[in-house]
């Protein structure tokens, strides 16, 4: 299954997903971490050094052999050049499985072990990717949809199902909505403070994915007490799932030295077993005919807009009417 986290930049969202992401991989649940923020944190935060986390292999570099890839043999689509980041699966395409190998994962997904800095203890282990940073030669001329395009189109083509999760650490605020990669996601956490600002993300995040369906709850984080608290319930409403306060043990893993896993605090344990359950109970609502018929929608809103004249093509055609991305469909 595919869960996002988003949030303004602070509120936690990358701390709370790579929190997330050790719950999981604790669980020994096999678990694919993708950093799509413009602030590449998630490796930080997953316990990479600095000189390992800026070594991953940037996605957006690789998009040429991603585009290769995944148009395998479908007819509808001319050359791997003219696809673009919405471009939808069709009979032939390639579909990538979290199970087993691929040559997108070969090339741009390194295993992470998450190794307890104070005993040494494996805490288990992480596929991670990153869409990579801003080079000197992309500053000035590019922005930063154009990194997190290879993201959108591999989501487009995943193949995933209930048993293995892949953890999405999102662009800051209402950038997601730049394009379809909001509705790719059996679940969406909200990171949200007990502030005006941070309530005001999510009322905006709420309003332009309610006519999509896009699943949506709220972590509230940074909660010090009842007066938070009730602000936030008073804000939210039954959005609101769980809340997070002051953690020792996180700050401890800012510092550099975390604590095993095991060890945070019992009431934020909790708190991310409740958001275990709520990332389960979307799963079974995913529709994937109206998952498809989106990824058609947002396909050909770029292709009018953008799309068509980037690439001279009509774009159009790259959608196959009869083809319905499921979970048996062949990887081809």
């Amino acid at each position: 299954m595919k869960i996002a986290f988003v949030g303004k930049g602070g509120s936690g969202k990358t701390t709370l997903s790579s929190l997330f992401i050790r719950s999981l991989a604790s669980q020994r649940v096999p678990v694919t971490a993708v950093d799509a923020d413009i602030n590449q944190h998630l490796g930080a935060a997953l316990g990479l050094d600095e000189e390992a986390a800026a070594s991953l292999p940037p996605l957006g570099a690789h998009l040429p052999l991603i585009k290769d890839h995944l148009r395998g043999t479908n007819p509808r689509i001319t050359s791997a050049a003219s696809m673009i980041k919405t471009t939808p699966p069709g009979s032939g395409s390639r579909l990538l499985r979290l199970e087993g190998t691929n040559p997108v994962f070969d090339a741009c997904a390194r295993d992470v072990d998450l190794v307890s800095a104070a005993d040494g203890e494996s805490e288990g282990r992480v596929r991670l990717l990153a869409t990579g940073p801003f080079t000197e030669s992309d500053l000035g001329v590019a922005c930063y949809h154009s990194k997190t395009g290879a993201v959108e189109l591999c989501l487009n083509h995943l193949v995933d199902g209930r048993d293995a999760y892949v953890v999405v650490d999102m662009t800051a605020g209402s950038d997601s909505f730049a394009s379809g990669m909001f509705t790719r996601f059996d679940m969406t956490f909200l990171v949200a403070e007990p502030t005006r600002k941070g309530v005001s993300v999510y009322r905006q995040y709420r309003d332009y994915a309610r006519d999509f369906d896009v699943r949506l709850r709220v972590i509230g984080n940074k909660v010090q007490g009842p007066e938070d608290l009730e602000f936030l319930r008073a804000e939210i409403g039954e959005d609101l799932l769980v809340t997070f306060g002051n953690s020792p043990w996180v700050r401890a893993m800012e510092r550099g030295g975390a604590r095993p896993f095991r060890e945070l605090e019992q009431e934020n344990l909790l708190a991310l077993k409740t958001v275990h359950e709520a990332a389960d109970a979307a799963y079974a609502q995913r529709d994937w005919e109206r998952y498809t018929q989106q990824m058609v929608h947002f396909h050909l809103r770029n292709a009018a807009s953008w799309g068509n004249e980037r690439t001279g093509v009509d774009l159009a055609a790259q959608v196959d009417p009869g083809f319905v991305l499921r979970e048996d469909a062949p990887a081809g």
